[in-house]
């Protein structure tokens, strides 16, 4: 599973991006060391990140003889609904912590514009990026968080092997060189993966991925000068303010906790009455 997901994660960015980057290159004119993120690059990598889930589930389930759905939660059925109610428990958090964030660390308001480009990656990011999302989540916490989890049969060495495991390789794909970031991506994979071992599910996993990625992004695109969104992972592109983003995903945490031991509750007052 992992020789899966790392190869169609960096083969299919490099198919797709190549196929754009000749596009953009050879016809619009787009300079080769522009590393920005134009609407046609972001699309291309948001698509060969939604494609990965759908691979991963389709080998999951010839080569381990697993239902598709046990990646998407364990002994019921995925809730909709509870997405839902996640997602905007999340959009409020994810509000608070970017508004703490440029308190902190504030972006130059001369860097704010819209234009063109920047209504078609808002788009891009509307239509695309929640997939994006909930793809990342299938394929790291669905099937690769249980698949290392599975090397071990005692439970709390299982837990901590498949979130460790499935958390390391997320940050590694997202080739940071910043140590700020490298602990932001290690703590985004760790806390979705708590998350989903409180609720035995990905909902709440997605919807906090979802907002963490449609806030950044779109961020990112409104302050870009109305030019494509900025990719910087190298060393010193990021700082203490992202302990933030840390904050959040603990609060994150206790919030899912705090969810799911009041539906239990509830479901335990039905089942007495």
């Amino acid at each position: 599973m992992t020789i899966v997901v790392v190869a169609a994660v960096y083969g299919l960015q490099l198919i797709l991006g190549g196929i754009v980057a000749l596009v953009e290159i050879g016809l619009l004119d787009k300079a080769p060391d522009d590393a920005s993120l134009t609407p046609l690059t972001f699309l291309a990598i948001n698509l060969s990140t939604i494609l990965v889930a759908p691979l991963a589930l389709l080998v999951l389930t010839k080569a381990g003889q697993f239902s598709w759905r046990s990646a998407l939660s364990v002994g019921r059925a995925f809730r909709w609904r509870q997405l839902g109610v996640y997602a905007g428990l999340f959009a409020v958090l994810m509000i608070l912590a970017n508004a703490a964030v440029q308190l902190i660390h504030p972006s130059p308001l001369s860097l704010f514009a819209v234009s063109g480009t920047t209504i078609a990656l808002l788009v891009v990011l509307v239509l695309t990026t929640p997939l994006q999302a909930a793809a990342e989540e299938v394929a790291f916490r669905g099937v690769l968080t249980a698949s290392y989890a599975s090397w071990v049969r005692a439970a709390r060495p299982a837990l901590m092997i498949g979130i460790t495991g499935s958390s390391v390789l997320f940050a590694v794909v997202h080739t940071s060189l910043d140590p700020w970031m490298i602990l932001n991506y290690l703590g985004l994979g760790a806390s979705t993966a708590v998350m989903a071992v409180l609720s035995r599910g990905l909902e709440a996993p997605i919807a906090f991925h979802v907002m963490n990625n449609v806030f950044a992004y779109g961020i990112g695109a409104l302050f870009a000068e109305g030019g494509g969104i900025g990719q910087d992972r190298s060393a010193g592109a990021g700082g203490p303010y992202m302990l933030v983003l840390l904050l959040a995903q603990a609060i994150a945490i206790v919030t899912v906790w705090q969810v799911e031991k009041r539906r239990r509750l509830q479901r335990r007052t039905s089942c007495l009455r």
